[in-house]
């Protein structure tokens, strides 16, 4: 084993606070230890909890580097890799802070493999949030034709995927959006009908988006604004799974509440208890790379920044100025 480089560029946080915290710095970078290996970076995905731990509204603890996701190719292997090779390229979404760098170490256990016919781009834009479109509609409620279900905030990353997903394995999809505008790209990724959740009466439009047909699941990740109306959306003995809270946390309910509102059932899931060992997190990718290969869930690319300029792509994205998934290029 080689080391190519002691000294890499990356984003550091000496404190919390706007985008202009984000400091570009050459930073030492030691050889891969036991079980890790050494990645040149060529693309970093971009996610809102981004924001939040740089703002300090999820706190981290400073100094720090920041991101989550990114796709690379791997320059070195420490001691005790065997199922990964130098040259190869991968992807992974949940190694520790830290991705937001030209090069890192990165247990070899949280790498997959980008197979051919995926650029290293698309990989890091769509994969966090393709993997989190996956344990929802196969695990979490395992989708299929003739269902209706219901994707609040339809037009954002992760709801963009989910309704892509959902209507290619059959379902009648109903989105949620914030605006005419959203609503028209939730229409464009596929659902059958777009609805303003500001509207007052939001949760008839939807029944009536269907005929009458309520939802056998609604996801929803917008919370506080939208979560009561959820309940009504749901078919008797139908599934409300709420994975996000953009607008707040969801008022806590009295359990009484699911069976007025015809039995329901209610969940909380997240991401990393479904990808929790090594084996199944890679067969969950590979279930994303097959569902790309099928055209069911493709990656939007809206706009990319130089690393530098990290600040630049948190100030846009906090300002609504993109569309699309937003890249650092190292």
């Amino acid at each position: 084993m080689t080391a190519l480089q002691t000294t890499t560029h990356a984003i550091r946080l000496a404190k919390f606070g706007g985008p202009e915290v984000m400091k570009f710095e050459t930073i030492d970078l030691p050889e891969p230890g036991s079980g890790e290996v050494r990645l040149r970076q060529t693309a970093i995905g971009f996610n809102y909890i981004d924001v939040y731990q740089r703002s300090g509204k999820y706190p981290l603890s400073a100094p720090t580097g920041l991101g989550h996701e990114a796709a690379g190719v791997i320059e070195a292997l420490g001691q005790g890799v065997v199922d990964l090779r130098v040259g190869d390229r991968v992807v992974y979404m949940n190694a520790g802070v830290g991705a937001y760098a030209e090069r890192r170490n990165v247990p070899a256990s949280k790498l997959v493999r980008i197979p051919d016919g995926v650029t290293d781009e698309d990989a890091a834009a769509v994969f966090f949030k393709a993997m989190t479109a996956q344990y929802l509609v196969k695990k979490t409620c395992a989708v299929k034709a003739g269902d209706v279900v219901l994707v609040h905030a339809a037009a954002g990353g992760v709801g963009r995927i989910l309704s892509a997903w959902a209507t290619a394995l059959g379902a009648t999809v109903i989105g949620t959006a914030g605006s005419c505008a959203k609503c028209a790209v939730a229409r464009a990724a596929g659902c059958a009908a777009a609805i303003n959740y500001g509207d007052p009466d939001w949760v008839q439009q939807v029944i009536d988006a269907t005929g009458g047909r309520k939802a056998r699941v609604v996801y929803d990740s917008v919370g506080k604004h939208t979560f009561l109306g959820s309940l009504d959306c749901a078919a008797p003995f139908g599934l409300v799974v709420l994975y996000g809270a953009a607008s707040g946390p969801a008022p806590a309910i009295d359990p009484e509440l699911l069976n007025k509102k015809g039995g329901l059932f209610l969940t909380r899931p997240s991401v990393f208890p479904h990808n929790a060992s090594t084996e199944v997190f890679r067969a969950n990718a590979t279930d994303v790379f097959d569902a790309m290969a099928s055209g069911a869930v493709r990656a939007s690319i809206g706009s990319r920044f130089a690393l530098r300029e990290a600040p630049a792509a948190h100030k846009a994205a906090q300002d609504r100025a993109t569309t699309g998934a937003i890249l650092l290029i190292p």
